[in-house]
């Protein structure tokens, strides 16, 4: 078995505690449910968000879900120029057979638009 990553990103309309955790848990509950992963083979999820969303810490949805069992960690993005605002971005890792190209990684709300980027690459113009 491998450990695989599932890459998620979304946003959040502002920055409050109950839009930061119903956005996060609108994200894992996809991200569980396209990948048909099965929660005793999540081996961790690591959460991060842009600095602009303070009000509470993304991996709090965790809880409110009933998973408090799985090991988390919440950290900030870089605060890159020109990034995408109010965003959470999800890394599941998850032990799995599945082959690395039946992965489906998941980008709603705003992040639609990171889904065909690389971290860090729509911001290109600003880095030159």
């Amino acid at each position: 078995m491998l450990c695989r990553g599932i890459r998620g990103a979304t946003t959040a309309a502002r920055n409050s505690r109950e839009v930061i955790i119903e956005a996060t848990k609108e994200l894992l509950l996809k991200m569980v449910k396209d990948n048909d992963v099965s929660l005793r083979d999540i081996a961790g999820i690591w959460f991060t968000s842009t600095h602009d969303l303070n009000a509470t810490f993304p991996a709090t949805a965790i809880h409110e879900l009933g998973w408090p069992q799985l090991p988390v960690m919440c950290s900030h993005e870089m605060d890159v120029p020109g990034s995408l605002p109010r965003c959470i971005r999800i890394l599941m890792l998850v032990n799995t057979e599945k082959p690395d190209e039946s992965i489906n990684h998941i980008f709603i709300n705003e992040a639609e638009k990171l889904q065909h980027t690389h971290y860090g690459a729509q911001n290109n113009e600003a880095n030159k």
